[in-house]
């Protein structure tokens, strides 16, 4: 498994590194850390899938991201002064992480500066991420939008002969969306009469992973979209 975190890294360096790990095992819908909680370490994403999560004002819960297989979490509190969790992570199936105590990743930032590049180059990509995701809101469509997380989750999840099983019920889809569960069954019930999706209970099956990167407007790869247009 690797970690772009680490990319830096010659093998021997990361192998010494990986070996102070600890591994932690989480099963599903169990929290790993809670938004404000104190950060001493650092996840590496090893199998699963886990979600991050925000609180809003009125209660209720946004999902940012799904995490899986070779992502990481946790170094953005380690960086902050008050040195508090700035979201919540949830396992959505059972998962492993690989854990890093933040002295010990505190101390590898100290001591090498490669790693100071690497992690700011990473933080400037999730920077422009977050920012698309907010023109995106701005200026694109709910049906796009919709578009753009299933493929995205598809891409999490695996994408074979043109299809992709995502395990997620229409709430948790919903999230990722920014919208209400109602409007985002109707996109989804649209496409199921087009015949590009299959809604299932606690899941959406994608029957044309070809034909929905047309209609979002993406170019460049599914892993890295951009779309072609804010205008619908």
């Amino acid at each position: 498994m690797e970690w772009p975190l680490f990319a830096a890294l010659q093998d021997a360096e990361r192998e010494s590194l990986l070996a102070l790990a600890r591994p932690r095992r989480f099963d599903r819908n169990e929290v790993v850390c809670h938004a404000g909680d104190p950060a001493d370490s650092l996840h590496l994403v090893e199998a699963g899938h886990l979600a991050v999560r925000g609180a809003l004002p009125s209660g209720n819960t946004a999902t940012f991201r799904v995490l899986a297989a070779g992502d990481y979490f946790g170094e953005l509190a380690l960086l902050r002064k008050d040195g508090l969790r700035t979201a919540s992570v949830v396992a959505l199936e059972p998962s492993r992480t690989l854990v890093i105590a933040g002295t010990t990743f505190r101390r590898l930032l100290e001591s090498d500066p490669r790693m100071g590049v690497a992690l700011s180059a990473l933080l400037a990509d999730r920077i422009d991420q977050l920012s698309g995701r907010l023109l995106e809101t701005m200026y694109v469509g709910l049906d796009r939008r919709v578009y753009g997380r299933l493929l995205e989750l598809a891409t999490s999840y695996g994408i074979a002969d043109n299809r992709a099983s995502i395990p997620l019920g229409q709430t948790s889809i919903a999230d990722l969306v920014g919208a209400t569960r109602p409007s985002v069954n109707q996109v989804l019930q649209r496409l199921a009469r087009d015949g590009l999706v299959e809604i299932r209970r606690g899941g959406v099956d994608l029957l044309d992973v070809a034909e929905l990167t047309r209609r979002a407007g993406w170019s460049g790869s599914v892993r890295n979209p951009t779309f072609g247009a804010f205008a619908d």
